[in-house]
């Protein structure tokens, strides 16, 4: 006996039982041959015939009708049989994706990795959030020899893995920067021709780069295209836009940089983020630039790093914690 007619003659029992009974227990085994049947790849257009044959012979007096009736279901398993080997082919392959999506996520994880410094001078706060399992955004701290403290977000126009191999490559293109670093608008020139010459055309980064001067409390900088910073002013207690034009990295590699400076005093700070920040969404649309620096307002009392984590949250709460975008946020304050 085989084991398909090992199969018919457990469904035969079942049904023979129930049949007598009705009990909750027979269809219990019923839900176990279901089981069985599927771990043995058996289709079910095989157990209607298997349920129409037994019909046949437990009533030989059955209504001819009745049996043709199996004909029709027979037809529908088939295609519900097929329909269903695709679903589960496809939830496999799914699942196969996604197990594929978080080693890469951890392995960017690992290779873009940052430590946030300790910095004498400086309070330093900085968190990055992906939307989905891979970030397309980046940020990125070298401490040089001191007297400099430099620091650079980024933001990739795209998404997944595309994004994150992008992000990959400008690490360790930043990587190979003189430890000595050069000034912000010559980062962003080297790097943008980097990213003219090994990035798809249809992909474009914007970066913001600068570097703070620990020994005169001056904040140079350059953009690529990124989202404006703001600069909190704590002798008027205001918020203003850090403004800096610049071309995406990626589209041409001649295009120059301006530099833009800014003289930081005890209690100032400077808040970088991605657009994932800006264009938090609800139901009315994108919040308002007043709308986040009023839940920064709430924690000036607060660490920077207490203050991100607290403006990270509240953004979340208010997007029904749906992120839409990455969200990257960095602050650094002259300690009073």
């Amino acid at each position: 006996m085989d084991f398909r007619e090992i199969m018919a003659d457990m469904y035969r029992n079942i049904l023979i039982h129930y049949l007598k009974d009705q009990s909750e227990t027979t269809l219990y085994k019923g839900q176990k041959f279901s089981r069985k049947s599927i771990e043995a790849q058996i289709p079910p257009e095989e157990i209607i015939s298997i349920h129409k044959a037994l019909l046949q012979e437990l009533f030989p007096d059955i209504h001819q009708d009745i049996l043709n009736s199996f004909d029709i279901l027979l037809e529908v398993m088939v295609g519900y049989g097929l329909a269903y080997q695709e679903h589960q082919s496809l939830r496999t392959k799914q699942m196969e994706i996604r197990s594929e999506m978080e080693i890469a996520a951890n392995m960017q994880q690992t290779l873009l990795g940052t430590s946030i410094p300790d910095v004498k001078g400086l309070d330093i706060g900085a968190l990055s959030v992906p939307a989905k399992h891979m970030n397309g955004d980046y940020y990125h701290f070298v401490h040089d020899d001191g007297q400099f403290l430099n620091v650079a977000i980024a933001d990739v126009i795209g998404k997944g893995i595309p994004a994150a191999l992008c992000m990959s490559m400008i690490k360790y293109a930043m990587d190979s920067l003189p430890e000595t670093r050069s000034a912000p608008n010559i980062v962003l020139e080297s790097l943008n021709r980097v990213v003219e010459q090994n990035v798809d055309p249809s992909m474009f980064i914007s970066m913001f780069y600068g570097i703070y001067d620990l020994n005169v409390h001056a904040f140079y900088f350059s953009s690529a295209g990124h989202e404006p910073g703001f600069f909190y002013d704590k002798r008027t207690g205001q918020f203003s836009e850090i403004h800096a034009k610049g071309l995406l990295l990626g589209i041409d590699k001649k295009t120059r940089y301006s530099q833009f400076k800014k003289e930081i005093s005890p209690g100032d700070m400077i808040i970088l983020l991605s657009d994932g920040v800006t264009e938090s969404r609800t139901e009315n649309g994108f919040i308002e630039k007043e709308t986040l620096l009023d839940y920064i307002k709430q924690y000036l009392h607060l660490s920077a790093q207490e203050i991100v984590n607290h403006v990270y949250k509240d953004l979340e709460k208010l997007q029904n914690f749906y992120l839409r975008d990455d969200f990257t946020l960095i602050i650094l304050r002259r300690k009073v």
